[in-house]
């Protein structure tokens, strides 16, 4: 593996979502992550449909560059391989419910003794501290609570919506990956390991930058706005001839542009729309106004001269269509790996770029339990004790691999 984080070993001992970002993050910035499979695998092994030849693609996203390993952690002989492993690793990634880690043993307490130099790193429903530490939490329940479900949707009196992708999830493990980045830069520093705790909860609140500053500055709380901005307009989604099209012309020389664009040059006079700040007030009347001028040419058209005249725009793209789109391949963000049970496969790149230190996607997800008896050799043991631990059960090889 390549990457600013080449020599870092992570111990990834988490599942499904928010934990596999944190370690897919690290290994696609070089880290070696081990992922720590139980006998029956992640559970994003069985988030089927779809599969392609047989293998999840949910669980093939969310892996691609770490090495995999099956431990029996109900067994005394698994435990053992696993504090050994933690023994010389940099960092530990684990999701699991409060107390689990201490009841196996492998508590902060515990394995800092074993490992100074230990990030232990925590993701949970809503974090290690406070009285919801014992509940659990899923993407959905933590957007309810943080206020993201009642800023999105359509307006006032319908249901609330979630985010369409779980942004509590994703934005938690990215929060926990810099926590493991700053973490780790304290390391290398002074030798000194340390906790990192972040939650769904937490990282869900942090999307509410905007709207919470409208409540802290008012003592109201804003509602879900559709496509608008709270503090901008026009910014949203039109209809178009044959489509949508998204529009950033809050501030007034792109108003002014726009105007322009939409050959109206007596929106410049209409006293409605002199500032963003009346365009704001008067925002049903602008969304009135400007919809019925973009309803009469293609997305395609509009696109083209507001490009031309330097007014931020796009289309509004389904999954495939940005999937080739051609920024979207320029920036390397549909990167194909080669998986040994399904051939070529696509999966996402790494959003973050690097001059000097390149990282990216080198590796598909593993195959359960691809890489035990790799990570085992390694580890010090010998050929002869790796495999009476996988005829014991204490570990697993995926044979038709080894």
């Amino acid at each position: 593996m390549s990457g600013p984080l080449q020599g870092c070993r992570v111990i990834e001992l988490a599942h499904i979502m928010a934990g596999p970002v944190a370690g897919l993050m690290l290994a696609d910035m070089g880290a070696d992550v081990v992922k720590v499979e139980k006998a029956q695998g992640d559970d994003t092994r069985r988030f089927v449909p779809p599969t392609i030849n047989g293998e999840s693609a949910a669980f093939m996203m969310m892996n691609r560059n770490k090495r995999g390993i099956v431990l029996d952690l109900k067994s005394a002989q698994g435990l053992e391989v696993l504090r050994r492993l933690l023994r010389d690793a940099d960092v530990v990634i684990e999701n699991y419910r409060l107390g689990t880690m201490e009841k196996l043993g492998l508590g902060y307490e515990e394995l800092r003794k074993l490992n100074p130099g230990l990030i232990y790193a925590e993701i949970s429903g809503f974090g290690r501290t406070g009285p919801y530490a014992h509940r659990g939490g899923f993407d959905l329940i933590a957007q309810g609570m943080s206020g993201l479900m009642s800023i999105t949707g359509e307006g006032a009196g319908r249901p609330p919506v979630k985010v369409g992708a779980p942004v509590s999830d994703i934005t938690a493990g990215i929060l926990l990956a810099m926590g493991i980045a700053a973490a780790y830069s304290h390391k290398l520093k002074t030798g000194e390991g340390q906790k990192v705790d972040t939650s769904l909860f937490e990282a869900a609140i942090t999307q509410t930058y905007w709207q919470s500053a409208i409540t802290f500055a008012t003592g109201s709380s804003p509602g879900p706005m559709g496509s608008a901005h709270p503090m901008n307009a026009p910014y949203q989604a039109f209809e178009t001839a044959d489509g949508w099209i998204n529009i950033g012309a809050a501030n007034q020389t792109n108003w002014e542009r726009l105007v322009h664009v939409l050959g109206a040059p007596e929106l410049n006079d209409d006293p409605r729309f002199a500032s963003n700040a009346e365009r704001i007030v008067n925002r049903e009347a602008l969304e009135y106004v400007l919809s019925v001028i973009l309803r009469t040419r293609s997305t395609a058209e509009w696109l083209e001269a507001l490009e031309t005249s330097g007014i931020p725009a796009g289309p509004v793209l389904s999954i495939d269509e940005m999937h080739n789109d051609p920024q979207t391949l320029a920036r390397d963000m549909v990167p194909e790996v080669a998986h040994p049970v399904v051939g070529a496969v696509r999966t996402l790149g790494l959003p973050v770029k690097f001059s000097e230190t390149p990282g990216g996607v080198q590796r598909a997800a593993p195959v359960l339990g691809q890489h035990t008896r790799e990570v085992l050799l390694e580890a010090g043991y010998s050929q002869a004790e790796v495999e009476d631990m996988i005829r014991a059960g204490a570990a697993r090889q995926e044979e038709s691999l080894a």
